[in-house]
């Protein structure tokens, strides 16, 4: 990510707004540059690291990955009227009340549906 040349050339206010940037703590003694300077350059290796322990962010286990797809499978898809239905709301046609309701909740289920689809797909990679 980044080379030790490319930090040394860099003052301590330069390499604490990277640090803060990043959201890294010096390590050690903030007045010095090596201090940032070693918190630069190690984090990667650190985060993946703790990713490879499964410590931190981790990815679920098979069994939560198939209660994922059994979700959206259970959602299953519109139907010709209510894509329609779908279609004219993305167009900014509401209907009245108390049905807007209904058709706000139709919509926002079919937008989790495609964002949970989306969610299974990059989980799969």
């Amino acid at each position: 990510m980044f080379t030790r040349s490319e930090l040394e050339i860099k003052t301590i206010p330069e390499l604490r707004n990277l640090c803060r940037r990043y959201g890294l703590k010096p390590t050690g003694n903030p007045g010095y540059k090596t201090s940032y300077i070693t918190s630069l350059m190690v984090f990667p290796a650190i985060a993946l690291s703790q990713f490879q322990q499964g410590r931190g962010l981790r990815s679920p286990d098979f069994a939560n990955f198939q209660v994922l797809g059994r979700m959206i499978d259970e959602m299953n898809t519109p139907t010709n009227e209510q894509a329609a239905l779908m279609r004219i709301t993305l167009e900014g046609r509401r209907m009245a009340y108390p049905d807007r309701y209904t058709q706000e909740q139709l919509l926002n289920l079919h937008k989790a549906k495609m964002l949970l689809e989306q969610a299974f797909s990059l989980l799969s990679i």
